[in-house]
C-alpha cells in the first residue's frame, strides 16, 4: 500500500470524524471534541483515533463513553463514508493529551 493513499484515508477518515463528533457537541453545551489525527493500518481495517478534549476535566469520562458507543459512531461514520472506502475501518479512539504536555512544558521552562 502506497503511503500517499494511506495518508488520503486518514485525512478523509478525521475529516468526516471530525463533523461527526462537531454535530454531536452542538447537543451538548460547553464540550469540543476535535479530532487531532488519524493512523490508519496498512490494510485499513483498523484506524486509531486521537481526540483532543474540551475541557480536560471531562476527557477521561467522554473517552469512555465514545469507546462504549463505538459500534454507533462506526455505524453513522459507514453510512458517510460508504461510497469512498470499501471496508469500514475499526475505531479505535486514543486521548491525544500532546496540547497539556505543551502547556506543561511551557510552565516549566517559564520557572526557570
Amino acid at each position: 500500500m502506497k503511503p500517499n493513499r494511506e495518508q488520503k484515508i486518514n485525512r478523509l477518515i478525521q475529516k468526516e470524524l471530525s463533523e461527526l463528533f462537531l454535530e454531536e457537541t452542538r447537543k451538548t453545551k460547553g464540550v469540543i471534541i476535535s479530532v487531532t489525527h488519524v493512523r490508519v493500518s496498512s490494510d485499513l481495517s483498523v484506524a486509531h483515533v486521537y481526540l483532543s478534549i474540551f475541557p480536560p476535566e471531562k476527557a477521561e469520562e467522554l473517552l469512555k463513553n465514545i469507546t462504549e458507543n463505538v459500534k454507533s459512531i462506526r455505524y453513522d461514520f459507514g453510512t458517510r463514508i460508504g461510497k469512498q472506502l470499501r471496508i469500514v475501518p475499526e475505531l479505535i479512539f486514543h486521548l491525544d493529551d500532546s496540547l497539556d504536555y505543551i502547556e506543561k512544558i511551557d510552565k516549566l521552562l517559564k520557572n526557570e
